[in-house]
């Protein structure tokens, strides 16, 4: 955590390599959350971007405050995503492209991986907004309890029921054959 602190401290002094390795870090996390939620990939890309501007421009006002400077950056991303939906009018959606991260080098494994995909977009759908917010932010963003807890603004027994309620709804709809999927 150390090696962050001594990034974000340089970088808030106008260092531009320590926030381009602040950015490397980071980026396709951020980039994976968007893009789940958005569900457009180029709409995604432009909006990571955005977030490392948004940090960019004010990394001179984040403080430590026992919260990680990835839950800073996540904040400004769901914030980036709310506005974006707002605007244009619809609903938080699950991005079937902008997930998935595969090598075309196993067409099986890509056609599975497609369905699988398919019916995880399905499926989110009937979750509630918490939940998908926690499913995101645990897989999508690959963060510890703690940080979504921290970015949602919840405790982490709260983010854990969330997450626990969430997989189970997802499990039966699994079992139940929903969506085309057994």
């Amino acid at each position: 955590m150390q090696d962050e602190r001594d990034l974000v401290r340089s970088a808030q002094q106008h260092d531009g390599d320590a926030f381009a390795q602040l950015y490397d870090k980071y980026f396709d996390k951020i980039y994976r959350y968007v893009a789940f939620k958005v569900g457009n990939r180029a709409e995604a890309e432009d909006m990571a971007q955005q977030v490392f501007l948004s940090a960019l421009q004010n990394i001179s006002s984040f403080k430590w405050r026992n919260i990680p400077f990835s839950a800073w950056l996540f904040r400004i991303a769901h914030n980036k995503v709310v506005d974006h939906l707002r605007k244009k009018g619809r609903r938080v959606t699950v991005s079937l492209e902008g997930v998935q991260i595969l090598s075309a080098s196993n067409p099986q494994q890509a056609a599975e991986l497609s369905l699988d995909i398919e019916w995880l977009k399905s499926a989110t759908a009937e979750l509630t907004a918490a939940q998908r917010d926690v499913i995101t932010l645990r897989f999508a963003g690959d963060l510890p309890i703690a940080q979504v807890a921290q970015i949602m603004g919840k405790s982490q027994g709260a983010v854990k029921a969330l997450q626990h309620s969430a997989i189970v709804a997802l499990r039966k709809a699994r079992l139940g054959g929903e969506n085309g999927r057994p």
